[in-house]
């Protein structure tokens, strides 16, 4: 689809280089541009020539072995205890700053959900454990940042003497959590604003002045109330972690939702929220689809995962030791750093180190092909395509 519509989309729209990097990258995924190696059966002879990957955090197609191996070191951080799903989401007034501030708008949505989880189990005399994953669209590609969290049932006393149990339904009262959650948004923004480093369109929905009426948008979104939602993950926390491993390393889309794409058109499934989640299709000009696509690319330098609390990378190890002390568990063994093509064979069965002719050889590279990058016009740098 890219390699259809991205030239006529480049040529009509001043990109930049982020998201121009990002549709080069995915045009050019496993191709000769990118270069690759070919392999060679050590038993029958076959050949065969396997293309490099992108490797670009927003690619569809990439991203699977990074992915399982996150997987995988969240899975030896659970403790013994319920975990809850809690998601925090921007309200929807402030999409049309979004775009003039990609940074800024996120990072505070980072700092504000995290900030309440904790001050409420500081109320209760503890610190938290929190992994936060950024989710910036919705099942249509539109604009809608919301903030994914798991969270564990209980704290660590502030101590380290103690371990508080919560219940096994009931992390803190929703209600209260949204009206703390809007007020640190709206403070952190009224300071960055103060700051000067919130930067705002040049026209405003629904007023004919460019002024920024800064105090009216506040009023209109204390007015409002914000989404917090909150409960136990039915299928326990490792259902809740491969639900957002699979968007840790990839953006928005999956390939296999894309039905068609032809005659400057792109069809695409999504989950109807409105009618029980039934499956449906959406039929978009090409344009207005990759126009939906490239607002999830995050600037560069933005972490879409975040841990804090007991999960700080600076101090879980620690946290992390004392709480398996209190609830009386071991420490898990290290996981195992599997190499590509073992790892590959857990996830897929399938082993990639075979030959898929005879079956009895191993393939074996035996040269290296070089990118071919005069395939491409100005292709960006700092594409990784190892």
């Amino acid at each position: 689809m890219l390699r259809a519509y991205g030239d006529d989309y480049r040529r009509s729209h001043a990109l930049p280089a982020a998201h121009r990097k990002v549709l080069w990258a995915i045009e050019h995924c496993r191709s000769a541009a990118l270069g690759g190696h070919l392999d060679r059966c050590d038993h029958c002879g076959h050949e065969q020539v396997l293309w490099n990957s992108c490797n670009d955090p927003h690619c569809p197609t990439c991203g699977a072995l990074k992915r399982e191996r996150w997987l995988e070191a969240r899975r030896a951080e659970l403790l013994p205890v319920p975990y809850f799903h809690v998601i925090f989401t921007l309200d929807h007034g402030l999409n049309f700053l979004v775009g003039y501030n990609e940074k800024l708008l996120p990072d505070l949505l980072f700092a504000a959900a995290t900030e309440t989880l904790q001050q409420f189990a500081r109320q209760r005399g503890g610190t938290i454990g929190i992994t936060a994953v950024l989710h910036t669209w919705d099942q249509k590609l539109n604009r809608h940042l919301h903030l994914h969290c798991l969270v564990p049932g209980g704290m660590l006393d502030l101590d380290g003497s103690r371990w508080i149990p919560s219940r096994q339904d009931f992390l803190f009262p929703v209600r209260p959590l949204s009206l703390v959650f809007r007020e640190k948004y709206l403070d952190a923004l009224t300071r960055a604003n103060a700051a000067g480093a919130l930067v705002w369109p040049e026209v405003q929905p629904r007023k004919s002045s460019s002024t920024p009426d800064f105090p009216a948008l506040l009023r209109r979104l204390r007015r409002r109330k914000w989404v917090v939602y909150c409960k136990p993950p039915a299928a326990g926390p490792d259902n809740v972690l491969q639900y957002l491993s699979r968007y840790v390393y990839r953006v928005a889309l999956a390939n296999r939702r894309i039905v068609d794409h032809a005659n400057g058109k792109v069809t695409f499934t999504y989950k109807d929220r409105k009618h029980d989640n039934r499956t449906a299709t959406l039929t978009l000009p090409a344009e207005e689809f990759l126009r939906r696509f490239l607002l999830h690319v995050l600037p560069a330098g933005t972490r879409r995962i975040r841990h804090y609390g007991l999960l700080a990378n600076r101090s879980k190890k620690e946290y992390l030791r004392r709480c398996r002390e209190l609830l009386n568990v071991p420490t898990p063994l290290p996981t195992e750093d599997l190499p590509a093509r073992e790892l590959m064979l857990r996830l897929t069965g399938s082993d990639i180190g075979q030959c898929p002719t005879c079956r009895q050889g191993r393939l074996r590279t035996v040269r290296r092909i070089e990118p071919l990058h005069f395939l491409t016009a100005n292709p960006p740098e700092a594409i990784d395509s190892s």
